[in-house]
């Protein structure tokens, strides 16, 4: 399908994002907002992925589903993503959970987008593309789009390939020589492998193109079902195959920027993934590409002053190392190696940062030592305080996960 052809399918397509989610498995930094407005790579939230690829890939029209603690999400989207020209017909709607069909909030995914069905009416798509907000990963959809139409599929399910150990974690299906879907399972206990790959699983992505006549019946039948969780992933999938033109996309198919020719696709919805995939963009050559002009992030930044390393003494030298140091950041006579520093970060003298997390306003006192640590937005830490020195004096602190990263919050501190 040529170009011109893609940007007519997605000109006529709607998205919903599912952005709802608490993210309970990040522990204390989903306690104040839900996990898409959670920061991330330095300047960053997790929802700019996802919206940076719908207007990437020519998707204007879209509505963000909230749910949990939104302030937070709202006021960044408001702020971040007002570029959108509505006389053209483009827009980001924020739309809030307001209990449309009943008084229940979500009860699940597919509930979620029942409940705004008018929104789907409203824009008249011939698609509707359903994502989650709580991915990191740069992709085309109109790839996807373009293949749902050649196929035929009434509902095409993006997928990648996953370890067999990590799969029961997502849904998990199986499909013909045709790409067509034969079997799903939500989070089985026993994952399917690949055929020919006793070690890989097909996993879904969480995104999904329905043509949208034959949506709004599914959602309908769905949400009359009283035996249904109304979830994509429990029901809604594994009841229609059999019976609908249900295929799956390959991710390597529309993923952009792929390192080393694997496709770089993250849930960061545990402190573990969401520290490790932090540092991995402190790499030389990270699998994931930040600086691609010709598919950026995109949602407006923090205006703040460029980052300042000041003194240069021995035993007091300002200065970050394989780090990421974002604007407003002031570090003095402090050292940083493997580390993020989120916009407006303080830094005093003395202090070592080593394979640590900073989110945004932090203020670090003298002689602090950090070491695989993530710090909470607007954390002080007094002078002398250390994280990553002594295991037992940590856990007895602030929560440590299995891999030893310690999690400090402005909360945690007060209460100790």
């Amino acid at each position: 399908m040529t170009i011109d052809a893609r940007h007519s399918l997605t000109r006529t397509t709607y998205a919903l994002v599912l952005a709802g989610g608490r993210g309970s498995r990040l522990r204390q930094l989903t306690d104040h907002r839900a996990k898409p407005a959670l920061h991330f790579a330095g300047s960053m939230r997790i929802i700019d992925f996802a919206l940076g690829n719908c207007v990437n890939s020519g998707l204007r029209r879209i509505g963000v589903l909230t749910q949990y603690k939104a302030q937070t999400l709202i006021r960044h989207i408001e702020r971040s993503w007002g570029f959108l020209e509505a006389s053209l017909g483009e827009f980001v709607d924020i739309v809030p959970a307001q209990q449309q069909t009943g008084e229940r909030w979500y009860s699940g995914t597919a509930n979620a987008v029942f409940q705004n069905l008018d929104l789907v009416r409203e824009a008249k798509p011939a698609h509707v593309i359903v994502l989650a907000g709580d991915h990191v990963y740069k992709m085309d959809y109109s790839a996807m789009l373009a293949e749902h139409v050649a196929t035929g599929a009434e509902l095409t399910v993006a997928c990648l390939e996953v370890p067999i150990g990590d799969a029961s974690d997502f849904g998990v299906m199986a499909v013909d020589a045709q790409q067509r879907i034969v079997a799903f399972e939500e989070k089985p206990a026993r994952p399917s492998p690949v055929p020919g790959q006793p070690g890989r699983a097909l996993a879904s992505m969480g995104v999904y193109v329905f043509n949208t006549a034959f949506m709004l019946g599914l959602l309908e039948r769905d949400a009359a079902d009283p035996n249904s969780n109304h979830d994509f992933g429990r029901d809604v999938i594994p009841g229609v195959l059999g019976k609908a033109k249900v295929f799956a996309h390959r991710f390597a198919d529309s993923c952009v920027n792929m390192v080393g020719g694997q496709p770089y696709w993250r849930d960061v919805g545990t402190l573990d993934a969401f520290w490790e995939a932090n540092l991995d963009l402190t790499r030389v050559v990270p699998e994931l590409n930040l600086y691609d002009e010709t598919w950026p992030v995109l949602g407006r930044q923090p205006n703040r002053p460029p980052a300042k390393f000041v003194f240069d003494d021995a035993g007091r030298r300002g200065m970050a190392v394989d780090s990421l140091v974002s604007g407003g950041c002031i570090v003095s006579g402090a050292v940083v190696r493997r580390s993020i520093l989120f916009h407006g970060v303080r830094v005093s003298d003395g202090s070592l940062l080593e394979d640590a997390v900073v989110l945004p306003d932090v203020v670090i006192g003298r002689r602090v030592t950090l070491r695989r640590a993530i710090v909470d937005e607007g954390c002080v830490l007094p002078d002398g305080f250390t994280v990553g020195v002594d295991a037992a004096q940590d856990r007895a602190r602030f929560h440590v996960t299995e891999r030893g990263i310690c999690l400090v919050t402005q909360d945690l501190l007060a209460d100790r």
